[in-house]
Protein backbone atom coordinates (compact mmCIF):
# COMPACT_ATOMS: atom_id res chain seq x y z
CA UNK A 1 0.00 0.00 0.00
CA UNK A 2 1.94 3.02 -1.50
CA UNK A 3 2.66 5.62 1.79
CA UNK A 4 1.96 8.54 0.23
CA UNK A 5 -1.90 7.49 -0.98
CA UNK A 6 -4.49 9.87 0.70
CA UNK A 7 -6.87 6.81 0.87
CA UNK A 8 -4.07 5.74 3.29
CA UNK A 9 -5.91 7.95 6.22
CA UNK A 10 -9.04 6.57 5.34
CA UNK A 11 -11.06 4.47 7.88
CA UNK A 12 -12.37 2.32 4.81
CA UNK A 13 -9.66 1.74 3.01
CA UNK A 14 -7.76 0.33 6.21
CA UNK A 15 -10.59 -1.70 6.81
CA UNK A 16 -10.60 -2.98 3.15
CA UNK A 17 -6.82 -3.95 3.78
CA UNK A 18 -7.46 -5.18 7.02
CA UNK A 19 -9.86 -8.01 5.59
CA UNK A 20 -7.25 -11.11 5.09
CA UNK A 21 -6.05 -10.67 8.23
CA UNK A 22 -9.90 -10.05 10.00
CA UNK A 23 -10.69 -13.45 7.81
CA UNK A 24 -8.97 -15.41 9.50
CA UNK A 25 -9.34 -14.28 13.29
CA UNK A 26 -13.36 -14.81 12.35
CA UNK A 27 -12.83 -18.31 11.09
CA UNK A 28 -10.85 -19.22 14.13
CA UNK A 29 -13.64 -17.95 16.45
CA UNK A 30 -16.11 -19.74 14.22
CA UNK A 31 -14.38 -23.02 14.66
CA UNK A 32 -14.81 -22.81 19.09
CA UNK A 33 -17.87 -20.00 19.13
CA UNK A 34 -20.19 -22.03 21.32
CA UNK A 35 -23.22 -20.74 19.91
CA UNK A 36 -22.41 -22.33 16.50
CA UNK A 37 -22.35 -25.09 18.23
CA UNK A 38 -25.64 -24.73 19.74
CA UNK A 39 -27.11 -23.79 16.08
CA UNK A 40 -25.68 -27.22 15.21
CA UNK A 41 -27.55 -29.01 17.13
CA UNK A 42 -30.56 -27.44 16.85
CA UNK A 43 -30.97 -26.68 13.21
CA UNK A 44 -32.84 -28.52 10.53
CA UNK A 45 -32.23 -28.59 6.48
CA UNK A 46 -35.56 -29.58 6.53
CA UNK A 47 -36.56 -25.86 6.73
CA UNK A 48 -36.41 -23.10 4.65
CA UNK A 49 -33.61 -21.05 5.37
CA UNK A 50 -34.65 -17.15 4.87
CA UNK A 51 -31.40 -15.04 5.24
CA UNK A 52 -32.62 -11.51 5.94
CA UNK A 53 -30.91 -7.86 5.56
CA UNK A 54 -31.07 -4.60 4.45
CA UNK A 55 -28.57 -2.47 2.15
CA UNK A 56 -25.39 -4.37 1.77
CA UNK A 57 -26.53 -7.11 4.04
CA UNK A 58 -29.59 -7.73 1.88
CA UNK A 59 -27.03 -8.32 -1.04
CA UNK A 60 -24.69 -10.48 1.44
CA UNK A 61 -27.84 -12.41 2.50
CA UNK A 62 -28.55 -13.13 -1.34
CA UNK A 63 -24.48 -14.41 -1.62
CA UNK A 64 -25.63 -16.64 1.65
CA UNK A 65 -28.78 -17.65 0.36
CA UNK A 66 -26.95 -19.13 -3.12
CA UNK A 67 -24.13 -20.49 -1.20
CA UNK A 68 -25.88 -22.18 1.41
CA UNK A 69 -28.17 -23.92 -1.06
CA UNK A 70 -24.80 -25.24 -2.95
CA UNK A 71 -22.88 -26.57 0.04
CA UNK A 72 -25.99 -27.95 1.89
CA UNK A 73 -28.71 -28.74 -1.02
CA UNK A 74 -31.08 -26.95 1.58
CA UNK A 75 -33.83 -24.47 0.34
CA UNK A 76 -32.64 -20.65 1.25
CA UNK A 77 -33.53 -17.87 -0.10
CA UNK A 78 -32.77 -14.11 0.77
CA UNK A 79 -35.57 -11.03 1.28
CA UNK A 80 -35.19 -7.65 2.49
CA UNK A 81 -36.65 -7.26 6.42
CA UNK A 82 -38.85 -4.44 5.02
CA UNK A 83 -40.42 -7.10 2.71
CA UNK A 84 -41.04 -9.16 5.49
CA UNK A 85 -42.76 -5.77 7.48
CA UNK A 86 -44.69 -4.74 4.57
CA UNK A 87 -46.08 -8.22 2.58
CA UNK A 88 -44.94 -10.84 4.96
CA UNK A 89 -47.93 -12.97 3.29
CA UNK A 90 -45.80 -12.72 0.33
CA UNK A 91 -42.48 -13.48 2.45
CA UNK A 92 -43.85 -16.50 4.10
CA UNK A 93 -45.34 -19.72 2.92
CA UNK A 94 -47.65 -20.93 5.05
CA UNK A 95 -46.85 -24.62 4.78
CA UNK A 96 -43.02 -24.18 5.14
CA UNK A 97 -40.94 -24.11 8.19
CA UNK A 98 -38.45 -21.40 8.29
CA UNK A 99 -35.20 -20.88 9.91
CA UNK A 100 -34.40 -17.46 9.63
CA UNK A 101 -31.17 -15.68 9.75
CA UNK A 102 -30.90 -11.97 10.50
CA UNK A 103 -27.96 -9.98 8.95
CA UNK A 104 -26.69 -6.16 10.54
CA UNK A 105 -23.48 -4.97 10.98
CA UNK A 106 -24.44 -2.70 13.72
CA UNK A 107 -27.33 -4.87 15.28
CA UNK A 108 -29.33 -1.52 15.71
CA UNK A 109 -31.08 -1.21 11.92
CA UNK A 110 -34.54 -0.27 12.82
CA UNK A 111 -36.22 -2.43 9.87
CA UNK A 112 -33.70 -5.67 10.43
CA UNK A 113 -34.87 -5.33 14.76
CA UNK A 114 -38.35 -5.28 14.22
CA UNK A 115 -38.41 -8.00 11.74
CA UNK A 116 -36.56 -9.95 14.35
CA UNK A 117 -38.87 -9.56 16.61
CA UNK A 118 -42.04 -9.81 14.52
CA UNK A 119 -40.53 -13.21 13.25
CA UNK A 120 -42.33 -16.46 15.27
CA UNK A 121 -39.10 -18.69 15.17
CA UNK A 122 -35.52 -18.68 17.25
CA UNK A 123 -33.85 -16.52 15.29
CA UNK A 124 -29.76 -17.04 14.32
CA UNK A 125 -28.28 -13.78 14.31
CA UNK A 126 -24.95 -12.64 12.84
CA UNK A 127 -23.66 -9.15 13.57
CA UNK A 128 -21.00 -7.41 15.11
CA UNK A 129 -21.96 -5.80 17.90
CA UNK A 130 -22.40 -8.31 21.23
CA UNK A 131 -24.76 -5.67 22.98
CA UNK A 132 -27.23 -4.15 20.71
CA UNK A 133 -30.83 -5.41 19.92
CA UNK A 134 -30.27 -8.11 17.24
CA UNK A 135 -27.77 -10.18 19.43
CA UNK A 136 -29.97 -9.98 22.56
CA UNK A 137 -33.37 -10.54 21.35
CA UNK A 138 -31.75 -13.86 19.17
CA UNK A 139 -31.59 -17.46 20.32
CA UNK A 140 -28.28 -17.86 18.98
CA UNK A 141 -26.60 -14.68 17.89
CA UNK A 142 -23.45 -15.62 16.27
CA UNK A 143 -21.10 -12.13 16.69
CA UNK A 144 -17.93 -11.17 15.01
CA UNK A 145 -16.57 -8.54 16.91
CA UNK A 146 -13.44 -8.39 14.86
CA UNK A 147 -14.71 -7.49 12.15
CA UNK A 148 -16.82 -4.40 13.27
CA UNK A 149 -15.73 -0.73 11.31
CA UNK A 150 -15.17 3.05 12.01
CA UNK A 151 -16.70 3.47 8.49
CA UNK A 152 -20.21 4.57 7.23
CA UNK A 153 -19.59 1.76 4.00
CA UNK A 154 -19.60 -1.99 5.44
CA UNK A 155 -16.41 -3.73 3.82
CA UNK A 156 -14.96 -6.15 5.99
CA UNK A 157 -18.03 -6.98 7.49
CA UNK A 158 -19.74 -8.29 4.17
CA UNK A 159 -16.89 -10.24 3.73
CA UNK A 160 -16.39 -11.81 7.34
CA UNK A 161 -20.14 -12.52 7.73
CA UNK A 162 -20.61 -13.81 4.22
CA UNK A 163 -17.67 -16.13 5.56
CA UNK A 164 -19.10 -16.71 8.89
CA UNK A 165 -22.29 -18.11 6.96
CA UNK A 166 -20.72 -19.92 4.45
CA UNK A 167 -18.64 -21.80 7.54
CA UNK A 168 -21.98 -22.44 9.01
CA UNK A 169 -23.39 -24.12 6.04
CA UNK A 170 -20.52 -26.16 5.38
CA UNK A 171 -20.25 -27.27 9.11
CA UNK A 172 -23.96 -28.51 9.00
CA UNK A 173 -22.98 -30.88 6.55
CA UNK A 174 -19.74 -31.49 7.33
CA UNK A 175 -18.62 -30.31 4.22
CA UNK A 176 -14.48 -30.43 4.72
CA UNK A 177 -13.55 -29.53 1.35
CA UNK A 178 -15.60 -26.40 1.58
CA UNK A 179 -14.28 -25.59 4.87
CA UNK A 180 -10.31 -25.89 3.80
CA UNK A 181 -11.76 -23.62 0.76
CA UNK A 182 -12.81 -21.07 3.02
CA UNK A 183 -9.80 -21.15 5.61
CA UNK A 184 -7.25 -20.69 1.94
CA UNK A 185 -9.05 -17.48 1.05
CA UNK A 186 -6.99 -15.00 3.73
CA UNK A 187 -4.06 -16.29 2.24
CA UNK A 188 -4.98 -16.01 -1.45
CA UNK A 189 -6.05 -12.29 -1.17
CA UNK A 190 -3.22 -11.06 1.06
CA UNK A 191 -0.71 -10.77 -1.75
CA UNK A 192 -3.22 -9.30 -4.32
CA UNK A 193 -4.04 -6.54 -1.70
CA UNK A 194 -0.31 -5.86 -2.65
CA UNK A 195 -0.56 -6.10 -5.86
CA UNK A 196 -3.69 -4.78 -7.64
CA UNK A 197 -4.23 -1.70 -5.37
CA UNK A 198 -2.19 -0.08 -7.77
CA UNK A 199 -3.56 -0.95 -11.17
CA UNK A 200 -7.00 -0.07 -9.72
CA UNK A 201 -6.16 3.21 -8.51
CA UNK A 202 -4.33 4.21 -11.79
CA UNK A 203 -7.12 2.84 -14.24
CA UNK A 204 -9.65 5.31 -12.22
CA UNK A 205 -6.99 7.81 -12.61
CA UNK A 206 -6.83 8.03 -16.12
CA UNK A 207 -10.57 7.13 -17.10
CA UNK A 208 -13.75 8.77 -16.50
CA UNK A 209 -16.81 7.17 -16.68
CA UNK A 210 -20.62 7.77 -16.55
CA UNK A 211 -22.31 4.63 -16.06
CA UNK A 212 -20.83 1.72 -14.28
CA UNK A 213 -22.35 -1.93 -14.92
CA UNK A 214 -21.84 -5.43 -12.41
CA UNK A 215 -22.77 -8.82 -13.90
CA UNK A 216 -22.97 -12.00 -11.53
CA UNK A 217 -24.84 -15.13 -12.70
CA UNK A 218 -25.51 -17.45 -9.72
CA UNK A 219 -24.02 -16.71 -6.63
CA UNK A 220 -21.94 -14.08 -8.09
CA UNK A 221 -25.14 -12.23 -8.27
CA UNK A 222 -25.08 -10.71 -4.96
CA UNK A 223 -21.43 -10.00 -5.45
CA UNK A 224 -22.42 -7.61 -8.56
CA UNK A 225 -24.80 -5.57 -7.02
CA UNK A 226 -22.89 -5.23 -3.56
CA UNK A 227 -20.09 -4.00 -6.08
CA UNK A 228 -22.53 -1.50 -7.61
CA UNK A 229 -23.60 -0.40 -4.26
CA UNK A 230 -20.04 0.52 -2.95
CA UNK A 231 -19.53 2.57 -5.89
CA UNK A 232 -22.70 4.03 -5.20
CA UNK A 233 -21.81 5.06 -1.83
CA UNK A 234 -18.32 5.78 -2.11
CA UNK A 235 -18.42 8.11 -5.23
CA UNK A 236 -22.23 9.13 -5.74
CA UNK A 237 -21.95 7.39 -8.80
CA UNK A 238 -24.32 5.86 -11.04
CA UNK A 239 -24.44 1.90 -10.69
CA UNK A 240 -26.35 -0.99 -11.53
CA UNK A 241 -25.67 -4.90 -11.33
CA UNK A 242 -27.77 -7.39 -13.73
CA UNK A 243 -27.64 -11.55 -13.94
CA UNK A 244 -24.82 -11.54 -16.32
CA UNK A 245 -26.61 -12.96 -19.12
CA UNK A 246 -29.51 -10.73 -18.92
CA UNK A 247 -27.49 -7.80 -20.04
CA UNK A 248 -28.41 -8.76 -23.69
CA UNK A 249 -31.93 -8.39 -22.56
CA UNK A 250 -32.26 -4.54 -23.25
CA UNK A 251 -29.11 -3.08 -20.57
CA UNK A 252 -26.71 -3.52 -23.16
CA UNK A 253 -28.19 -0.24 -24.45
CA UNK A 254 -25.88 1.55 -22.47
CA UNK A 255 -22.63 -0.23 -23.34
CA UNK A 256 -20.10 2.61 -24.72
CA UNK A 257 -17.22 4.41 -24.27
CA UNK A 258 -18.44 5.81 -20.89
CA UNK A 259 -19.94 2.37 -18.87
CA UNK A 260 -17.33 0.81 -17.01
CA UNK A 261 -18.44 -2.63 -16.77
CA UNK A 262 -17.56 -5.59 -13.83
CA UNK A 263 -17.65 -8.86 -14.51
CA UNK A 264 -17.79 -11.70 -11.92
CA UNK A 265 -16.69 -14.67 -13.98
CA UNK A 266 -18.29 -18.57 -12.28
CA UNK A 267 -17.01 -22.07 -13.64
CA UNK A 268 -20.09 -22.96 -14.52
CA UNK A 269 -20.48 -20.33 -17.01
CA UNK A 270 -17.21 -19.28 -17.75
CA UNK A 271 -17.48 -19.77 -21.77
CA UNK A 272 -21.27 -18.15 -21.75
CA UNK A 273 -19.96 -15.06 -19.83
CA UNK A 274 -16.32 -14.55 -21.70
CA UNK A 275 -18.85 -14.44 -24.69
CA UNK A 276 -20.82 -11.71 -23.24
CA UNK A 277 -17.20 -9.96 -22.17
CA UNK A 278 -15.74 -9.80 -25.48
CA UNK A 279 -19.52 -8.34 -26.54
CA UNK A 280 -19.65 -5.40 -25.01
CA UNK A 281 -15.47 -4.94 -25.05
CA UNK A 282 -16.69 -5.08 -28.69
CA UNK A 283 -18.98 -1.82 -27.88
CA UNK A 284 -16.17 0.07 -26.74
CA UNK A 285 -17.02 -0.56 -22.93
CA UNK A 286 -14.17 -0.48 -20.50
CA UNK A 287 -14.24 -3.61 -18.53
CA UNK A 288 -12.98 -5.23 -15.08
CA UNK A 289 -13.14 -9.11 -14.95
CA UNK A 290 -12.54 -11.09 -11.27
CA UNK A 291 -12.11 -14.53 -12.67
CA UNK A 292 -11.25 -17.71 -11.22
CA UNK A 293 -8.83 -18.56 -14.52
CA UNK A 294 -7.34 -16.52 -16.96
CA UNK A 295 -6.63 -17.14 -21.11
CA UNK A 296 -5.28 -15.58 -23.70
CA UNK A 297 -9.16 -14.26 -24.76
CA UNK A 298 -10.03 -13.03 -21.53
CA UNK A 299 -6.86 -10.90 -21.24
CA UNK A 300 -6.93 -9.21 -24.45
CA UNK A 301 -11.29 -8.27 -23.33
CA UNK A 302 -10.09 -6.95 -19.68
CA UNK A 303 -8.96 -4.12 -19.00
CA UNK A 304 -8.24 -4.39 -15.63
CA UNK A 305 -8.21 -8.33 -15.38
CA UNK A 306 -8.03 -10.13 -11.25
CA UNK A 307 -7.28 -13.83 -10.95
CA UNK A 308 -8.56 -15.35 -7.65
CA UNK A 309 -6.95 -19.09 -7.73
CA UNK A 310 -8.96 -20.94 -5.26
CA UNK A 311 -9.66 -24.62 -5.48
CA UNK A 312 -13.03 -25.98 -4.06
CA UNK A 313 -16.22 -24.92 -4.82
CA UNK A 314 -16.77 -21.90 -6.77
CA UNK A 315 -19.03 -20.61 -3.49
CA UNK A 316 -15.65 -20.49 -1.88
CA UNK A 317 -14.32 -17.88 -3.84
CA UNK A 318 -17.11 -15.23 -3.25
CA UNK A 319 -15.47 -12.89 -0.26
CA UNK A 320 -12.08 -12.96 -2.48
CA UNK A 321 -14.08 -11.31 -5.24
CA UNK A 322 -15.32 -8.14 -2.74
CA UNK A 323 -12.29 -5.56 -1.82
CA UNK A 324 -12.30 -4.93 -6.04
CA UNK A 325 -15.43 -3.32 -6.00
CA UNK A 326 -15.08 -1.60 -2.78
CA UNK A 327 -11.90 -0.39 -4.02
CA UNK A 328 -12.97 0.96 -6.95
CA UNK A 329 -15.90 3.01 -5.50
CA UNK A 330 -13.56 4.27 -2.74
CA UNK A 331 -10.68 5.42 -5.97
CA UNK A 332 -13.44 6.86 -7.61
CA UNK A 333 -15.06 9.16 -4.97
CA UNK A 334 -11.44 10.28 -4.20
CA UNK A 335 -10.99 11.19 -7.35
CA UNK A 336 -14.07 13.21 -7.13
CA UNK A 337 -13.09 14.93 -4.26
CA UNK A 338 -15.58 12.84 -1.44
CA UNK A 339 -14.45 11.73 1.69
CA UNK A 340 -15.45 7.84 1.57
CA UNK A 341 -15.10 7.96 5.70
CA UNK A 342 -18.36 10.42 5.37
CA UNK A 343 -20.64 9.47 2.04
CA UNK A 344 -23.26 12.10 1.14
CA UNK A 345 -27.06 11.36 2.67
CA UNK A 346 -25.41 8.23 4.43
CA UNK A 347 -25.19 7.41 7.99
CA UNK A 348 -23.47 4.02 9.45
CA UNK A 349 -27.02 3.05 11.09
CA UNK A 350 -30.31 3.61 9.63
CA UNK A 351 -32.60 4.43 12.41
CA UNK A 352 -35.85 5.83 11.80
CA UNK A 353 -37.61 6.48 15.13
CA UNK A 354 -41.11 6.38 13.69
CA UNK A 355 -41.63 3.30 11.35
CA UNK A 356 -44.22 1.29 12.92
Amino acid sequence: MPQKDPANQTHMLREIFSQPACWQECLEQLETDPVIADILTHSSLDSEWLFIGCGTSYYLAQAAAASFTMITGAEARAIPASEILLFPELAFRKSQKIAPVVISRSGRTTETVKTAKAIQADIVAFTCAPDQPLAQNSRYPVVLSAANEQSTVMTRSFSSILLGLQHLAARLVNQRAVLDALQSVPGVVEPLLREIPSRLQDFVATHDFEDYVFLGQGPFYGVANEAALKVMESSSSYAQSFHSLEFRHGPKSIAGPKTLIGFFLSDAGFEMELDLLEEVKALASATIVVTPRSNRRLQAAADVLIEIPIAGPECARLAACTPWGQLLGLYTGLKKGINPDSPRNLTQVVILDDFS
